[in-house]
């Protein structure tokens, strides 16, 4: 396969972003795409055409096109793979499939496709490598940052211990009408020791009033650590070039990212004056061989009101669960009335729930040994073979009414054998060699997707790929119980409420 460029184009052929891998002119380029359009067959989601020198290889995406231009002799199957991918990879850069917004992200696109190809060749990566690549994390500056903010803290104590202790040395000698003893140099006297400790003090003090947030320590001489701000200067040096040109450079609107911040830190739109969160936390232990050693699961309903005027309110609880969870109110909750018609509501009618504050009114607890129980089945099965071990894991989802996103698998490798051999997978992967784990990444396991399966070798014995660990995330809950409708005490009138559930893991281990 020899890829000479890809591009993200309108339907008209204009080029909003191109990367060349071999060497091309601009005008060579522009033309290429230019004709696009006029060769391509519509009504097609992944196609090709093909001119006497090039082939196009494209996937519409809304009202763009995805484009690689390569060789006619290059391997068609291997072109379709590499167009799925730089497909994905745009996505997570751009907001949305608009040219304003691919021309905003060119160079982070750009960054992004030079992963994926080298001088015209695809390379062996996935998009959650791609993302690591090109975040640029350096472990070496965060040691460096941290060694220096632990020396300076030294500093600052080791200061305020020298002051202290010439603050006492001058109240022992006034004590007993002494000359305080000299801190200061040769021939130093009380007055000059009592100013010294006293100068140290001050300054101290004044240093601690001053600070008003801890900013991160820089070193103040050459650092070998990597500058991750250094690119920034070689980005607008590049811009101005591109200018000097002629070349017409969207800026970033900065009243438009102070809008977008403003609205990621507001509460959400939907958080009513009645608020319910509804969280659950399991935690589990199973055996490698099968059998469910220990499951327990702790449920709670926080109410939180923003409005007085809703105070006095009772909540309609709806229990589904079949599991035999063991349900507990609140002290200040009338259990009889709970029992009787499942509504929450205070002892006392005439009194109001806490204002602007978290109340938990009814919690739960799970705990149980069935194995029909377990939400998430992780079945490993290492195999040892003539090169080490060949490890096969599969998971199926049991409860079918759950939606598990932000599915991480995490498997133990043995350190110091390199990378794992993938052979399949359903979903992606990434490979921590510093922890020497392989994390198994899943967005969304449902009832559509509720099965999968890992293979993978690598030198080891089978003790080593355990303990598996398991986390996610759900927006439904594993017990089925739900608040329904919340009323007025007076009046029995309905109240406008929201809801807000969350299923976490709080400890997941195949032993």
């Amino acid at each position: 396969m020899v890829l000479l460029a890809a591009a993200v184009c309108t339907k008209a052929g204009k080029a909003i972003v191109s990367r060349q891998f071999v060497e091309m002119t601009r005008t060579r380029i522009e033309g290429l795409l230019a004709a696009f359009p006029k060769l391509m067959n519509t009504g097609k989601q992944h196609t090709f055409v093909e001119t006497e020198s090039v082939r196009y290889v494209y996937q519409p995406m809304e009202k763009l096109y995805m484009v690689l231009i390569t060789t006619k002799n290059s391997n068609i199957l291997e072109d379709l793979e590499t167009l799925r991918l730089f497909s994905r990879v745009i996505p997570e850069y751009c907001r949305a499939l608009e040219e304003n917004e691919i021309s905003e992200h060119c160079f982070d696109l750009i960054f992004a496709f030079d992963e994926i190809v080298a001088l015209g060749y695809r390379e062996n990566v996935n998009l959650a490598q791609i993302r690591t690549f090109t975040e640029m994390d350096s472990h070496e500056e965060k040691v460096f940052r941290a060694v220096r903010e632990t020396q300076e803290r030294e500093a600052k104590a080791e200061m305020r211990r020298k002051a202290k202790e010439l603050q006492q040395a001058r109240r022992d000698a006034e004590r007993q009408g002494k000359k305080a003893p000299g801190f200061g140099g040769f021939g130093s006297s009380a007055v000059s020791g009592g100013s010294t400790a006293a100068m140290i003090t001050e300054t101290i003090i004044e240093t601690e009033k001053t600070k008003v947030a801890p900013a991160p320590a820089r070193p103040s001489g050459p650092s070998k650590a990597l500058k991750l701000g250094a690119k920034g200067k070689e980005v607008d040096n590049f811009v101005d070039k591109l200018k000097s040109e002629g070349e017409t450079i969207m800026s970033s609107n900065a009243g438009k990212r102070t809008s977008e911040a403003a609205k990621v830190l507001t509460p959400p739109i939907n958080m009513e004056s009645v608020h319910m969160k509804i969280e659950e936390k399991i935690t589990l232990t199973c055996g490698r061989d099968g059998g469910l050693q220990n499951m327990e699961l702790h449920g709670m309903i926080m109410l939180r009101i923003s409005d007085d005027k809703f105070g006095r309110i009772r909540l309609h609880v709806e229990n589904e669960d079949k599991k035999g969870v063991q349900l507990q109110t609140h002290p200040n909750v009338d259990k009889k009335l709970f029992t009787a018609e499942s509504l929450i509501g205070l002892k006392n009618p005439e009194k109001s729930f806490p204002v602007n504050s978290d109340v938990g009114v009814l919690k739960w607890r799970l705990q149980t040994t069935e194995e029909s129980f377990i939400p998430l089945t992780i079945n490993c099965w290492p195999s040892e073979s003539g090169n080490g071990c060949d490890v096969n894991i599969e998971y199926e989802l049991q409860e079918d009414n759950l939606e598990l996103n932000d599915v991480v698998i995490t498997i133990p490798l043995p350190s110091g054998v390199g990378a794992p051999v993938i052979g399949e997978i359903d979903g992606e992967y990434r490979h921590d060699s510093r922890r020497n784990t392989l994390e198994w990444c899943l967005p969304v396991i449902d009832a559509k997707n509720k099965s999968g399966s890992l293979e993978f070798s690598i030198a080891g014995q089978p003790n080593d790929f355990f303990p598996v660990q398991v986390s996610f995330i759900s927006k439904k809950n594993y017990c089925n119980i739900q608040v329904t409708k919340v009323t007025q005490v007076d009046g029995n009138s309905p109240v406008r409420f929201s809801t807000e559930t969350t299923f976490l893991v709080d400890k997941y281990e195949i032993l």
